[in-house]
């Protein structure tokens, strides 16, 4: 499983190099691993217009549901920080809604991480 999740957050800190983020310079980047054992990434891109943003997390998620893969065990996130940062809750929101048990490993370094349930960052979330 170690393996398995340092590909996941290698995969994360490749993925926020591809950020395009002018305006908050605030990279991020996601490697979600899906129950078939793919990974998708995805980073974030920022638009003049802020509100028409999308997050790292949830271009990974569609890029994976857009391939036919819809549930998800982990996700990595990586940020050009140097400390953990929490999925904002539209994108807890969105990854619920497909894994109610998804693994949210949030990245410091490649050497230093935590790992939470999804249920535990968003225990007040609606599904159908």
């Amino acid at each position: 499983m170690d393996d398995l999740i340092n590909e996941l957050i290698k995969s994360a800190t490749e993925a926020l190099k591809k950020s395009y983020s002018p305006y908050s310079k605030f990279k991020v980047g996601a490697a979600i691993l899906t129950k078939n054992n793919k990974i998708f990434t995805g980073a974030n891109v920022e638009n003049a217009s802020y509100s028409l943003t999308i997050c790292a997390e949830r271009v990974a998620g569609v890029k994976a549901i857009s391939s036919g893969e819809s549930k998800f065990k982990y996700i990595a996130i990586a940020t050009n920080r140097n400390e953990i940062a929490f999925p904002c809750g539209a994108c807890l929101q969105f990854l619920i809604e497909f894994s109610q048990n998804l693994k949210v490993i949030l990245v410091k370094t490649e050497k230093k991480y935590k790992i939470f349930d999804l249920k535990e960052l968003l225990p007040k979330n609606f599904t159908l």
